[in-house]
């Protein structure tokens, strides 16, 4: 049995869906503060939190567990700059609880659900796995910390792991089933589709005098489901070979904010007002992936990242939830 400690969340929810369809039993670890009941249709559902050890160690006992995705984090990443603590606390400290759960129960298998942001501004583009990590703000520094942690409990006690680390994951099941329900929402695909349906007055662009070909942001868009098959192929090599291991989960292209936009407005047939405004501190102007190791070494290809691919699926997605 696999353990999806976050698995009602966005990106846990189209994992589960995967794991189902490959013929894995999972179990559901989820407090719900981010993560929706509704979405825990596949498995079984534990209720519980990671700040609580006892109900991590009752999981444990409840399941005959073999391996463990941990995908439990605050992510918003200007809170974490205005609360620290909260992500410190979150982010590090209960993933040791987590750790310690699997140390004491003999589960040495986890996947890691990591992040680009651990990388800092780029230096070179594309980014690959030999980047230097450098990250700015407290999100991008709790998400690297954890992995120098999963390296030392590696060397020490013998728990291999694998670390992914994600760029701008987005659309939704292509089966409709499931999508992205955040709240607050701060990912710009579902924004963009929120002024398309006038739930929100306009988009706003947060810079346009970057040094790109339009001025706005050029981001690496990959397809949750997409993603959720990389984990899959991750967990397979894992239990195969024992052995640690990073890639970096991207498309290998990028789109700016304007590129969205117009692909929003041709899916949906509806415009949208957009607000400029200043930039935000800390954006770099391109975050492109290089994902060739996975590519290589996991034999994952992403099937459905084109843009005009996943805007089409969020629309599905999000026009039948808020029409």
């Amino acid at each position: 049995m696999i353990l999806l400690a976050g698995g009602a969340g966005y990106i846990g929810s189209h994992i589960n869906k995967r794991l189902f369809q490959e013929g894995y039993d999972t179990v559901v670890f989820d407090n719900l503060s981010s993560g929706h009941r509704e979405f825990v249709k596949w498995g079984r559902f534990f209720p519980g939190d990671l700040a609580d050890p006892a109900r991590i160690d009752g999981c444990f006992e409840a399941f005959p567990i073999k391996a463990v995705m941990h995908l439990c984090a605050f992510a918003y990443v200007e809170e974490s700059v205005r609360d620290p603590a909260k992500y410190y606390r979150n982010n590090v400290a209960h993933t040791l609880n987590l750790l310690d759960a699997m140390r004491k129960h003999n589960v040495r298998l986890l996947i890691f659900s990591s992040t680009c942001s651990t990388y800092g501004l780029p230096t070179t583009l594309p980014i690959a796995e030999s980047h230097p990590q450098n990250p700015v703000n407290p999100y991008g520094r709790s998400k690297r910390f954890i992995e120098e942690v999963l390296g030392d409990y590696d060397r020490a006690y013998k728990m291999p792991h694998v670390i992914l680390r994600y760029f701008n994951a987005a659309g939704a099941d292509p089966d409709g089933e499931i999508g992205e329900w955040h709240e607050p929402e701060t990912h710009l695909i579902p924004l963009a589709i929120f002024a398309a349906l006038r739930r929100e007055p306009a988009l706003k662009i947060f810079g346009a005098d970057y040094p790109t070909p339009d001025g706005t942001c050029i981001r690496d868009y990959i397809h949750v489901w997409d993603l959720a098959g990389a984990h899959v192929l991750a967990l397979k090599r894992l239990m195969a070979t024992e052995k640690s291991d990073s890639f970096n989960l991207g498309n290998d292209s990028g789109n700016s904010v304007r590129e969205v936009v117009r692909t929003v407005e041709a899916v949906s047939g509806r415009p949208i007002r957009v607000e400029e405004i200043k930039r935000r501190e800390g954006d770099p102007p391109v975050l492109i992936s290089s994902s060739a190791r996975a590519r290589k070494i996991l034999h994952w290809e992403p099937r459905l990242s084109s843009l005009p691919t996943i805007v089409k699926s969020a629309w599905k997605w999000h026009s039948r939830r808020n029409p």
